[in-house]
């Protein structure tokens, strides 16, 4: 389970901090090699990553998705939709912190939804935008008003680079 593996050790003494990686990176392999050196730059950084594209779900998908469309693959799929949301909300729960990718012209409705879990949690979230297009409600913020809301309600802020984000990390766990 999740939280046996991760979850004891999250921001222990000189284990690494437990940060859960939010966002669509992992839907295509462009972004899933993104997705594995974001996870890279965090461990290097001291931080343990909680990859949801890391998870026994992932594979799972691979295999419903490659099976001939029709009710089976369809039923095999619900049933990893669910697995999946269970394994995410289990590691956003165990994590100390959430880096959320907010690239697209608007946050991604999945990344959103983790965004408010982890919110609702008391987790800081930082939120990470190499884009530059225009995603915000007004020219006041950088996405989404209610999605910037819950980053920034719990100590987090949106960051234009992944050092910043990892620096901003840093500050909000402290020497570690």
């Amino acid at each position: 389970m999740v939280s046996e593996a991760r979850g004891s050790t999250a921001g222990a003494g000189d284990t690494p901090r437990a940060v859960y990686v939010a966002g669509p990176l992992g839907f295509t392999p462009y972004g899933l090699e993104e997705q594995r050196r974001v996870c890279a730059a965090l461990r290097e950084a001291g931080f343990e990553p909680l990859d949801p594209w890391e998870s026994e779900a992932a594979a799972l998908f691979a295999t419903a998705a490659g099976s001939p469309a029709g009710v089976e693959r369809r039923a095999a799929l619900a049933e990893v939709n669910r697995l999946a949301g269970r394994l995410n909300e289990e590691m956003i729960t165990e994590s100390q912190l959430v880096l959320a990718n907010l690239d697209g012209p608007d946050v991604d409705s999945g990344t959103a939804a983790e965004i408010g879990f982890a919110a609702a949690l008391g987790r800081p979230v930082v939120g990470w935008r190499s884009d530059s297009r225009q995603a915000g409600d007004n020219e006041a913020a950088a996405v989404n008003l209610q999605v910037e809301w819950f980053i920034v309600r719990n100590g987090g802020s949106v960051e234009w680079s992944l050092p910043d984000a990892i620096e901003t990390l840093r500050r909000l766990v402290g020497p570690g």
